[in-house]
């Protein structure tokens, strides 16, 4: 693998923490078996907004009917 800086100036400080970041995804893609799914993200299981009650009908209701966040 090649890493080339194409703008700026990095210090050698800042290159190697660069370096580790992308050194250290490299690895986690490696380690994840290739037919696998990555997790999915908390905020879009759908299976949370179901856990709230859908709120009763009134004449205050139509404040009440966004998409909970």
């Amino acid at each position: 693998m090649t890493i080339k800086v194409v703008r700026g100036n990095p210090t050698p400080e800042e290159l190697a923490a660069a370096l580790a970041v992308v050194r250290a995804r490299a690895a986690a893609a490696e380690a994840q078996p290739s037919g696998a799914e990555p997790p999915r993200a908390a905020w879009s299981d759908p299976s949370r907004i179901a856990q709230r009650r859908v709120p009763r009908p009134g004449p205050t209701s139509w404040s009440r009917t966004y998409w909970p966040g």
